[in-house]
């Protein structure tokens, strides 16, 4: 049977030859070849098959005859063969990429009407304010989309008889197959991220309660994951419709039941797939798995089933895939690992205020300075390292774990000020899945405003990473804009020294006397040099100027010279000097507690370039004490030429291979300051008072 139709296949296809194609010949063709069919089943059975195409071929020598079998005007046939109005391949070429661009603009406008409706939506339950201008943009784009598809559709509505040559028609014939295996695999693609963000969406809510503007607005910063198959389906099916429209299709029945059966086959797939999740699986546990079997039983479908829709099944084309794929993948996950996610936050929203004393703080305006007027004897400084927040969602769970630790530190020692020595957050790609570095420093504000202990921070070398998607002015303002004025907790000064670093500070501790009982040197020590991978940089000469003449001020205007300590990220070189003489048992290096392990890249990671810091703070006698961070494993305190050199205990469960399983690191230091300038350190396991939290 197969046989016969093929073998009349190419009798019609021959009586068509020099015919120009159009989508009425097209319909004409198909017609007549299954005319001819019915014809040989009404001839005698008895004849062979050779004896049965010749007595048809006899009966309809010529094509009108043929025409004329199907239904047709012989007439009309006739003029089937008219070659003066075909269209050449070059005119056809441009016609269609005019057309394409009306198509992009459509599913372009017509994906933005449709963020816009959702906006409209949620502007009119819970900010009724904004719901005019939303609307407005809604209008706007509904109706330069309704424009464009018009324009679209009065072109396609003079194509309708169009005829084309041979180059033109398959050109055409090839662009139908493109945009029907592009239509038939966007549904599988769509499929599969409408689902990651319906259980992006399921997995905040599920992780705690939260409030429905969270909700929404991490719905509207996941709203690409629907956005994008929209935009595709809307696309793949116009640029369909506009190459089958001009030549036919004779596959429409069959591609609509493939059409139906994926739609259908992708829901049940999905929601089977989004069953573990519902039984209390991890979203990415449940979500790539199933990915991957999708996107092979999609692979299964292209080289099987597919060939029923299409002339020609797989062209595959090795350069141009390629270069798409590295492009698409490139551009699409910059953007996911840039953008804000927020999936801690119900956690952040359960933490109660945490016990501690109550102490006035003021803000100079003119000199940046913030002062700290203790209402007690003693002033207690809870001291935070290398927290390390991922901020996505691949990171939620160590993320968790960290903001869960440093809520264990403050609710333990009740500080009256929380100090953090730099890495906040790890905007790098790796580990965490992110470039972000505004979520991740906005959830740790929220948690420390919700906890109500007040608290400054220094930069560290990963909180403004190249590709993060704050730079350092962006992160700066981000900051301020968290600060005392708005949080009444943050410490953080909104002007700097016209120095180098990204924030360099003082706060001042007085007495109820008003009397300077000490002073908290904030000095960023910066990032990276620029000469090679983890070169890092250190605290320039105009940074320790500055810090020199503040300790000169404030001794003048107090007559003695005043005791303080200086907090930073990268360690100074006399970090490594005194414990390289610790180790060789010298005793003018006196050892207080803790361990040196880190081991990735040296014991000591310091920068290659010496600061003049320890020098001048030896010089003026003010600071004996120094905190820092950077290196995950050293936590050691050792006095090396009278200055008290400390590490602080890292919280990070995320930045190094294996770290989140390590826990005799993990922790902070609880520096207690007495009015006669004499101070104490004391480790704070968090094993020791958290030991289920690993």
């Amino acid at each position: 049977m197969n046989e016969r139709k093929e073998r009349i296949r190419r009798l019609v296809s021959l009586y068509f030859e020099g015919v120009p194609f159009s989508a009425q010949t097209m319909e004409a063709q198909r017609a007549i070849q299954a005319a001819l069919e019915g014809e040989l089943d009404r001839l005698p059975p008895e004849l062979s098959q050779e004896t049965a195409f010749e007595t048809v071929v006899q009966r309809y020598p010529r094509l009108s005859d043929m025409a004329a079998l199907a239904g047709y005007d012989p007439k009309e046939a006739e003029s089937w063969r008219q070659t003066d109005q075909a269209k050449s391949l070059p005119l056809v070429k441009k016609q269609l990429t005019r057309q394409r661009r009306r198509i992009y603009a459509v599913s372009l406008l017509w994906t933005l009407a449709f963020e816009e409706l959702l906006w409209l939506v949620y502007d009119l339950l819970l900010a009724p304010a904004y719901a005019l201008p939303v609307a407005a943009f809604l209008a706007a784009f509904f109706g330069l989309g309704l424009l464009a598809l018009s324009r679209f559709r009065k072109t396609e509505r003079q194509a309708t008889d169009w005829r084309y040559d041979t180059p033109a028609f398959f050109h055409l014939q090839k662009m139908r197959d493109c945009y029907q295996k592009r239509l038939l695999n966007s549904l599988p693609l769509s499929a599969g991220m409408l689902a990651l963000f319906v259980l992006s969406a399921l997995a905040f809510w599920q992780f705690g309660p939260s409030k429905p503007q969270e909700l929404a607005e991490t719905m509207f910063h996941n709203l690409f994951l629907a956005e994008i198959p929209l935009f595709l389906l809307l696309k793949n099916w116009l640029c369909l419709g506009l190459t089958s429209g001009r030549i036919g299709d004779p596959y429409r029945e069959k591609s609509r039941k493939h059409l139906r059966g994926m739609v259908a086959l992708a829901l049940v797939y999905w929601i089977a797939a989004c069953l573990p999740f519902c039984l209390g699986w991890n979203v990415m546990t449940a979500f790539f798995p199933a990915s991957l079997i999708a996107a092979l039983l999609t692979g299964l479908y292209n080289l099987t089933l597919r060939r029923q829709v299409v002339e020609q099944n797989i062209v595959f084309n090795k350069r141009r895939c390629a270069v798409l794929f590295s492009g698409a993948f490139l551009f699409f996950g910059f953007h996911f690992l840039r953008r804000d996610t927020w999936y801690t936050q119900p956690y952040i929203n359960s933490v109660p205020v945490a016990e501690r004393r109550s102490h006035e703080i003021q803000y100079d305006d003119q000199t940046g300075v913030y002062t700290i007027t203790a209402s007690s004897e003693d002033f207690k400084i809870l001291h935070l390292t290398d927290i390390h927040l991922g901020g996505s969602l691949f990171s939620y769970q160590k993320d968790l774990k960290a903001l869960k630790a440093v809520y264990a530190e403050l609710a333990y020692s009740q500080p009256d000020l929380v100090i953090v020595t730099g890495d906040l957050c790890f905007p790098l790609g790796v580990m965490s899945f992110s470039l972000n570095n505004f979520a991740p420093v906005n959830q740790f504000a929220a948690l420390m405003r919700n906890a109500g202990v007040p608290w400054a921070f220094t930069y560290g070398n990963h909180d403004t990473e190249s590709l993060a998607s704050l730079s350092k002015s962006d992160l700066n303002e981000a900051f301020q804009a968290l600060s005392f004025k708005t949080s009444a907790n943050l410490l953080y000064p909104y002007i700097q020294p016209e120095i180098t670093g990204r924030n360099n500070q003082l706060i001042e501790l007085r007495g109820a006397d008003g009397s300077l009982t000490a002073a908290l040197f904030l000095i960023d020590s910066n990032a990276y040099t620029g000469e090679g991978v983890n070169a890092y940089d250190y605290i320039h000469d105009d940074q320790v100027e500055w810090y020199a003449d503040q300790v000169r001020r404030l001794s003048a205007e107090e007559g003695h010279t005043v005791p303080s300590m200086a907090f930073f990220h990268i360690p100074l070189q006399q970090y490594r000097e005194a414990y390289q003489l610790y180790e060789a048992g010298d005793p003018s290096v006196a050892y207080f507690f803790g361990e040196n392990n880190e081991k990735m890249i040296d014991v000591v990671c310091c920068s290659d370039y010496p600061s003049k810091l320890f020098d001048v703070m030896k010089e003026l006698g003010s600071t004996k004490a120094v905190f820092c961070g950077h290196d995950h494993y050293n936590n050691m305190s050792l006095e090396y030429q009278g200055i008290r050199l400390t590490y602080g205990m890292s919280i990070d469960y995320l930045a190094m291979p294996g770290i989140e399983d390590d826990l005799e690191q993990r922790g902070g230091e609880l520096i207690t300051l007495y009015p006669d300038g004499a101070f104490d350190v004391r480790q704070i396991p968090l094993e020791s008072i958290a030991p289920t939290e690993k």
